[in-house]
């Protein structure tokens, strides 16, 4: 399996390379437009980057888990904004 460290580096080259900002990669990945990713928008973003798709659901609830604060079992923009932010502080 992948180390957090290389998933979370995946996930930065996708946003990076082929998105013009972190937010055009929030809208993108936010396919209904509710202003959130769900756990399958979020796998959506992680097949993109490459990650393995026995892997992918794991990866999603954690990736939730971990940057949902408030609670809601998605990742709103400001959740994903620190993320990133996280992410790229980490690479």
């Amino acid at each position: 399996m992948a180390s957090k460290k290389k998933i979370l580096k995946k996930i930065q080259i996708v946003i990076t390379n082929h998105f013009d900002s972190p937010e055009d990669a929030f809208n993108f990945f936010d396919k209904n437009g509710n202003g959130t990713l769900s756990k399958k928008e979020i796998a959506t973003l992680l097949k993109q980057a490459e990650i393995s798709g026995f892997i992918r659901g794991v990866v999603s609830s954690k990736l939730i888990e971990g940057y949902d604060k408030d609670g809601d079992g998605q990742v709103n923009w400001k959740e994903f904004k620190f993320a990133v932010d996280e992410i790229s502080k980490a690479n």
